[in-house]
């Protein structure tokens, strides 16, 4: 199971601008692309479907630029991830991944499915809950809220930092 680049670099993105919001700074694809490491080809595609999605305003001009057009508290990862690629897992992976049949052999009865959506819940309660806002805290500070919102759930998940 593998994010991809674009879910990976649109969300370096989306923090990159999200901390400039509060003073009303807009950035331009040249200044993300240089700060994330990304080229501009790419930053300008992954902004695109941001925009498109809702999530940015783009000014154009010698003071334009990308701005969140929401709060950062306003915006969920969850949100961010679907719309730069979707769910890990969802109902339609069984009959894409049924072997050399029409239909899965495990399709009544599929342990392995039910770990899947098991890992799908897993994370989409996770990003759900997770805020732009969140991420631009420190690593220690996510990893300290993440523990706190699994013990209040009564997960058995916990996450330390590495």
């Amino acid at each position: 199971m593998k994010f991809n680049a674009q879910e990976e670099y649109g969300l370096r993105c989306m923090l990159r601008i999200a901390k400039f919001y509060k003073v009303g700074k807009s950035l331009t694809i040249p200044e993300i692309s240089r700060a994330e490491g990304i080229s501009e080809h790419n930053t300008g595609k992954i902004l695109r479907i941001l925009r498109l999605a809702g999530f940015l305003d783009a000014e154009r001009g010698q003071m334009g630029g990308y701005t969140l057009s929401r709060t950062p508290e306003q915006i969920s990862v969850g949100e961010v991830m679907q719309v730069l690629g979707g769910r890990l897992y969802d109902d339609s992976f069984c009959q894409t991944h049924s072997g050399i049949s029409d239909i899965c052999t495990n399709s009544i009865d599929c342990s392995v499915r039910s770990l899947w959506k098991l890992i799908q819940d897993a994370v989409d309660s996770v990003v759900r809950n997770l805020t732009l806002k969140d991420l631009l805290g420190s690593e220690s500070n996510l990893f300290e809220m993440f523990n706190a919102f699994s013990s209040n759930n009564e997960t058995s998940l916990s996450v330390q930092k590495q």
